[in-house]
């Protein structure tokens, strides 16, 4: 199978053909027994026991701020528990770096690629290992793990040459190189488009059929259903309960993971008065080297309307939001905001404080949260009042910021331990609430968007959609940029996809199929509705 060839599926099921054969070993690969890992009076873990069989893969479900990330960076070398043990194979062991885990067959893939660009694949796999290295050697070991497992990669190639897909499968196959049995993946499905999930799947039930172990951590809860074999959840740092997937629903483990019933259903009620509020005319944006970002774009966001923006990460949907927010430069192009009269202002002359100082309320949600988000050295409330500032408002009331702090850390479930606390001492998720809470609350009329549910549980994300959905009612125009194509399709009353910078289709989020929308991210020329 090529590159670009798609695996084979189930006629109608939407899964992978390749089937999950043997049953996973009643043996432990590794067990925890009361790991428990403190930060100052904030307790990460709590007593946590649990266990990853030998040839199974293990969904970790928990909301932000449960301590899967903590657990797993224990597991991996990068913490140490205050208490418990480790066993491995049923011996106790000390974990005590990245270097010990790997020395005991444990690796972790990051959502964040750990490569050197400059250096091939090869290279990058090979990077650290003591001794005299023989790189064609090393190739030929490459060829033959990606041969057995079915992973696609070309040894040569360099980093900065690759798609996202491409980096993923040079990082599970360094520790699988290193002697992996126990792999950790987190979030690996995360920029990847439908097709090359599944060809991940694939790879991944290959490798659990080969006995060894793998630990997902994901907040889509379709792909829990499709690849894991158990299910262990996680809430305030203890272990909840586990559970065979196949004996369980989304609906369950969701309940489970939050403590009580959730709706799981994104209610999309018609545009509301759509008219144009955003025309992109003909943009194209240039990197530092010269390259387009984004190629000659048009399109328009309609006020009362959710235009969502598909695309392989990557693909310039950051580059096209900081555009239209004043915060990235335009080789070419205009952007105009339709004031209510009718009248259009064009934005790009216009630096991010004249265009709120003339009234043009564009929100933005970076996915940078901290520095370009959020002052990671300022509490809640302080980054609260920093819209205050870049409003315009040299002074401001304190109360007024403070007041909103503790309505978003309530309505968004927030946990810190106080608002005082810095918010680079919070968690991921909960750093994304504050900015996502902060963002919204300001009832922008144009809303833009970007990766606003990453990192989030799957409760957070449910509440922050429906936050959006109440910016559409109330009349803004709303960009949302997201990773799962499935809440796009939910949420979305059109979808614009883009392929390589470009324009490859406009679609009614109404009609459009995952797979649709899947291909059309791989290739420019699709389709207009």
């Amino acid at each position: 199978m090529n590159e670009n060839e798609l695996p084979a599926t189930d006629k109608g099921s939407g899964e992978v053909g390749l089937k999950k054969s043997a049953m996973p070993s009643e043996e432990y690969a590794i067990e925890l027994k009361g790991i428990t890992k403190r930060f100052g009076e904030v307790v990460a873990n709590d007593n946590v026991s649990m266990g990853v069989k030998k040839g199974e893969i293990l969904a970790l479900l928990g909301e932000n701020g449960s301590g899967k990330t903590t657990l797993m960076n224990m597991i991996s070398g990068i913490y140490y528990p205050d208490e418990g043990q480790i066993f491995i194979d049923g011996k106790e062991v000390k974990i005590t770096s990245p270097r010990d885990a790997l020395a005991l067959g444990v690796g972790m893939v990051h959502q964040h690629f750990k490569l050197v660009d400059v250096l091939t694949a090869t290279e990058n796999i090979v990077l650290g290992l003591p001794g005299k290295l023989n790189l064609k050697e090393a190739e030929e070991k490459i060829r033959a793990i990606c041969d057995k497992y079915g992973f696609v990669i070309e040894p040569n190639k360099k980093v900065y040459d690759m798609n996202v897909s491409e980096k993923q499968t040079v990082e599970i196959v360094k520790v699988l190189y290193r002697g992996a049995n126990i792999l950790i993946l987190d979030e690996p499905t995360a920029v990847l488009t439908p097709q090359e999930a599944e060809r991940l799947f694939r790879v991944m039930w290959k490798m659990r059929n080969d006995n060894k172990s793998i630990i997902i951590i994901t907040h889509k809860m379709h792909e829990v259903k499709e690849i894991s074999d158990r299910v262990v959840v996680l809430r305030k740092g203890q272990y909840i309960g586990e559970m065979a997937t196949e004996d369980s629903d989304i609906q369950e483990m969701t309940n489970m993971m939050v403590g009580h019933a959730v709706s799981l259903n994104i209610e999309r009620k018609d545009p509301v008065n759509p008219t144009p509020k955003i025309i992109v005319e003909n943009l194209t944006i240039l990197d530092e080297e010269g390259v387009p970002k984004i190629s000659d774009v048009s399109f328009t966001a309609n006020s009362g309307e959710i235009l969502g923006i598909a695309g392989i990460s990557g693909c310039g949907q950051k580059e096209l939001l900081e555009a239209i927010a004043g915060l990235q430069s335009v080789e070419s192009g205009h952007v105009y905001y339709v004031e209510d009269d009718g009248s259009k202002t064009d934005l790009m002359n216009l630096s991010p404080l004249k265009i709120q100082q003339k009234g043009v309320a564009l929100s933005f949600i970076p996915e940078d949260r901290l520095g370009m988000g959020l002052v990671g050295s300022m509490n809640i409330p302080d980054n609260m009042m920093l819209r205050s500032f870049r409003d315009g408002h040299l002074f401001t009331n304190r109360k007024e910021p403070r007041h909103l702090a503790e309505t978003v850390v309530e309505d968004l479930s927030v946990v810190t331990p106080g608002l005082s606390v810095p918010v680079k001492n919070l968690s991921g998720g909960n750093v994304q609430k504050v900015l996502v809470g902060r963002e919204i609350a300001s009832n922008p009329k144009v809303l833009l968007t970007a990766y606003a549910v990453r990192g989030l549980d799957i409760n957070s994300s449910y509440t922050i959609y429906e936050l959006i959905n109440k910016q559409k009612e109330a009349g803004s125009a709303v960009i949302y940029v997201g990773e799962d194509l499935d809440v796009l399709l939910e949420l979305s009353d059109r979808i614009l996809v883009l392929c390589g910078g470009k324009v490859s289709g406009l679609v009614d989020g109404r009609t459009a199929n995952k797979d649709e929308v899947g291909l059309m991210m791989m290739s420019v020329g699709g389709k207009r509705s």
